[in-house]
């Protein structure tokens, strides 16, 4: 991935309000562990993720979590969107029904246009998988001013994972790391 990618990345995913964290792999687990705010439920395939994240949560558990954690396919820098791909797990109302939405992105993942994020994710979208694109937290401004978390998540956290990440830099606030992570 290009480091001009992973920038327009960053940049635009700010600009829609998302809060960008780098970390290393073997760090995910300890960065995600900074951003959640219990009760969490999640769908984290690869990954080790904290204690205290519900990974096969009920109806009322979903609906009383404060933070969903994901992991999306792909991310298109043009927009600063994340791709997440519906599955049986339940990552899609993982990300849409808590307040905060912690998505695990790995830097390779991220690529520059649209038109390639269908190129990558076009066969299994044929063959009748869906996604869903999400920019930032949930926003309107129908009544003029900005709100956030109108009909989704309030806050939207992506942990962008790569190999060369300065473990423990974040765009926006600092966290630490030092976890585990198998992905």
């Amino acid at each position: 991935m290009s480091t001009e990618t992973l920038d327009s990345f960053r940049r635009n995913a700010e600009h829609h309000h998302a809060t960008v964290h780098e970390t290393a792999p073997e760090d995910v687990r300890s960065t995600v562990a900074s951003l959640i705010d219990p009760p969490a439920v999640g769908v984290a395939a690869g990954y080790d993720l904290p204690a205290g994240i519900e990974t096969n949560p009920t109806p009322t558990e979903l609906s009383a979590a404060n933070t969903g954690v994901t992991v999306a396919s792909v991310a298109i820098a043009d927009y600063g969107t994340l791709v997440l791909e519906d599955d049986a797990a339940g990552s899609e109302p993982a990300s849409l029904f808590p307040e905060r939405h912690v998505a695990i992105l790995r830097t390779d993942d991220v690529v520059p246009s649209i038109a390639d994020a269908l190129g990558t994710l076009g066969p299994r979208l044929r063959e009748g998988a869906s996604a869903i694109l999400a920019t930032g937290p949930s926003a309107t401004a129908d009544m003029g001013e900005l709100v956030l978390g109108a009909h989704g998540p309030e806050a939207v956290d992506v942990v962008l994972v790569g190999e060369d990440a300065d473990a423990g830099e974040t765009a926006g606030d600092g966290d630490e790391a030092g976890g585990e992570a198998d992905r």
